[in-house]
């Protein structure tokens, strides 16, 4: 079949089938929105089949089959995503995550430490602490080698580890929780 020939023939079958199909979609998926992407990849999967369509009513059938299977697998979708979300949920409410969300939240000498560091070090010091990532991890981030974040990672522990030791009185003396706050951070193993 030629390509004016394909085209003449997808053109009818869509123009004989397009209301039933859309009705049939609008019934059956959760907006009209939906309804039009099901009508959408109904007719791209018929395009792309065209030479398995049933020609006369089959042909109809046969998109009303194709329509089906589209809604089917959008909902099995949506029900794995809505189980991903609910369980994605679960675990936060179960472990209550004690990080800070930001810097601003970190004791005043533990947010001062961080800010006088460079940004580079600074990153992988708070990718590690807050994310949880390795240097390996990390080095694929950041698309730096491993062993220079290792040297980051370890020049930026030793930078904060010696402003929070800051002269007695100061207010990192007074109030240790500042290492705290950022559970392994300050940690070398």
């Amino acid at each position: 079949m030629t390509r004016h020939a394909e085209a003449d023939r997808f053109e009818q079958l869509f123009n004989e089938t397009h209301s039933d199909l859309l009705a049939y979609a609008l019934r059956r998926a959760r907006n009209p929105e939906d309804a039009a992407d099901v009508l959408a990849e109904t007719y791209l999967i018929a395009w792309r089949k065209l030479d398995r369509v049933p020609r006369g009513e089959d042909a109809r059938l046969w998109l009303f089959g194709v329509a089906w299977n589209v809604l089917r697998r959008g909902v099995a979708r949506q029900h794995a995503l809505s189980a991903v979300v609910e369980r994605l949920a679960q675990e936060l409410h179960e472990q209550e995550v004690a990080a800070p969300a930001s810097q601003d939240e970190l004791p005043p000498a533990l947010r001062a430490a961080l800010q006088t560091l460079p940004e580079r070090h600074r990153e992988v010091l708070l990718l590690t602490a807050w994310e949880g990532l390795t240097p390996r991890e990390i080095a694929t981030v950041t698309g730096a080698p491993v062993n220079l974040v290792r040297v980051r990672l370890h020049r930026a522990r030793a930078h904060v580890r010696r402003a929070l030791s800051d002269p007695p009185g100061s207010e990192a003396a007074r109030n240790h929780s500042s290492e705290r706050q950022i559970p392994h951070v300050l940690d070398t193993s």
